[in-house]
């Protein structure tokens, strides 16, 4: 079997585009793959049309030969461009592999270890009585874990944290006092906070409110984290930034967080995931799987969560509370992972289970989607 064809389509699903991948071979049997890179679909399009140059005739099954060699033919390795594009070159590889073999990826990954994969579902409405309803309709469909909205989404791209912090604390413990003890709640903050912010937010609330908080500061720095867990004992949550087992490293050695929050369409795929979390489970640090992309890295995320020991939840967006974001086209993907109450049921179908209208999706005209440029009040930009 080699490989014939690497088409990547930059579709705009939902409230925003999705960029998957198409991997053929000369035996009919093609996977599919998606990348992660929100809003430089473009960047990543380019990295796989290189890739695609000396891909073209190799063996689809020689999946971790191919990824050293995707990693390592340039001097400027890695980065998250080009792990963007070897994530979705290397989920599409296990969907070809699994499927010619008739087995689901997750035999490819060691065997399952679960049948069902609990998910934790996210909030959308500003702190105050609006999120605890939400919250309170996520409890009714089955979910025993979600996480809770900041303040500060009122002004489109204004945003001052000390303005919100405040707010948003005294509505987590209001949420835990109305919810109970039984739920799981956590935060995420985008990496918008500074380590004195963030400590400061901690600080407001009472102790046991919160499970986790997620990406409270930017990743760039460990020891930032570091002085941060020094003034907290909240369970940090971080990682879907990360994008390769290398920048886990200080991360995990150092005991720093507790849920990995690896990005499987960006980490560099399946292959380095696995990595990621074997690695993880010698540290007792739970993979908290980050999934805001389509079926595709859905499905990818199931397959992961179905094979490691180390698993708390998998994030999920097709909440009845995000109704709103249609990442789930049905249109474009007639089958995909399924929610029963809050847990997606392992598929045993060959490969990632999912099927994808590609007629459809190459009718599509690319839109560029630029996240929020945020700034604040003194006219500085500041981190989305």
């Amino acid at each position: 079997m080699k490989i014939t064809a690497i088409r990547p389509y930059a579709v705009w699903v939902g409230i925003r585009n999705q960029l998957v991948v198409k991997v053929e071979t000369d035996e009919g049997v093609f996977g599919w793959g998606e990348s992660g890179l929100s809003g430089r679909e473009k960047a990543v399009v380019g990295a796989i049309e290189h890739y695609t140059q000396f891909l073209i005739g190799r063996d689809p099954f020689k999946i971790g030969a191919l990824w050293q060699e995707m990693y390592r033919s340039q001097y400027f390795e890695g980065g998250r461009v080009l792990t963007a594009a070897i994530s979705a070159i290397d989920i599409a590889l296990h969907d070809i592999k699994g499927k010619a073999l008739g087995v689901p990826v997750y035999e490819l990954l060691g065997g399952r270890q679960r049948d069902r994969i609990p998910t934790f579902a996210t909030t959308f409405g500003e702190p105050g009585e609006e999120m605890i309803d939400q919250a309170r309709m996520l409890v009714e469909h089955g979910w025993t874990a979600m996480r809770l909205s900041p303040s500060g989404h009122e002004h489109k791209d204004l945003y001052e944290p000390r303005e919100h912090i405040a707010k948003t604390a005294k509505w987590m413990a209001k949420a835990r006092e109305a919810l109970g003890d039984e739920v799981v709640l956590g935060i995420d903050y985008h990496h918008r906070l500074s380590v004195a912010e963030a400590a400061s937010f901690c600080q407001k609330m009472p102790k046991g409110t919160l499970d986790f908080i997620e990406e409270p500061i930017r990743d760039e720095s460990p020891s930032a984290y570091e002085a941060l867990r020094r003034m907290t004992d909240i369970p940090f949550a971080i990682g879907e930034e990360f994008s390769s087992k290398w920048q886990f490293l200080p991360f995990i050695e150092r005991d720093i967080h507790q849920f990995n929050r690896i990005d499987i369409c960006n980490v560099g795929g399946l292959t380095e995931a696995m990595k990621v979390a074997g690695w993880s489970e010698a540290h007792y640090v739970d993979m908290m799987p980050h999934n805001p992309l389509g079926p595709i890295c859905t499905a990818a995320s199931v397959h992961f969560c179905a094979a490691v020991a180390n698993f708390s939840w998998l994030e999920c967006r097709a909440s009845p509370a995000e109704t709103h974001l249609g990442f789930d086209n049905s249109e474009f993907f007639p089958v995909q992972p399924k929610l029963e109450k809050a847990c997606y049921v392992v598929s045993d179908a060959p490969g990632l289970g999912i099927e994808v209208n590609e007629d459809l999706i190459a009718k599509q005209s690319f839109k560029f989607w630029e996240a929020p440029h945020l700034f604040r009040r003194d006219g500085s930009y500041t981190n989305w």
